[in-house]
């Protein structure tokens, strides 16, 4: 759900709204972060939670890498659509799972 309201927020949003940037270096930095992350863990956790911790951690990157791609690309039409249609039903939805 929290990836449905996210994408709809960046499609939404469109270039006009996304971090100048070169997405490869945008890209390069997120990977470093993770794995600075992913490296200084607490001992004694699972994989898949050293694994979310760092994800977290590094989630500003992710998106200005995210938006610089989406900046590259023109909108197309069912983009806009789909950014109609979701933005609002995530809202909706999203009120029964909190």
């Amino acid at each position: 759900m929290r990836a449905l309201v996210l994408l709809s927020g960046l499609i939404a949003a469109g270039p006009a709204a996304a971090a100048p940037g070169d997405p490869l270096a945008l890209e390069q930095a997120w990977h470093r972060c993770i794995r600075d992350a992913y490296a200084h863990q607490p001992a004694g956790q699972s994989r898949a939670g050293n694994e979310r911790n760092a994800l977290d951690e590094c989630k500003d990157r992710e998106d200005a890498y995210i938006a610089a791609l989406m900046a590259e690309r023109p909108r197309p039409l069912w983009a806009r659509a789909w950014a109609t249609i979701a933005e609002p039903m995530a809202g909706w939805l999203g009120t029964f799972w909190r």
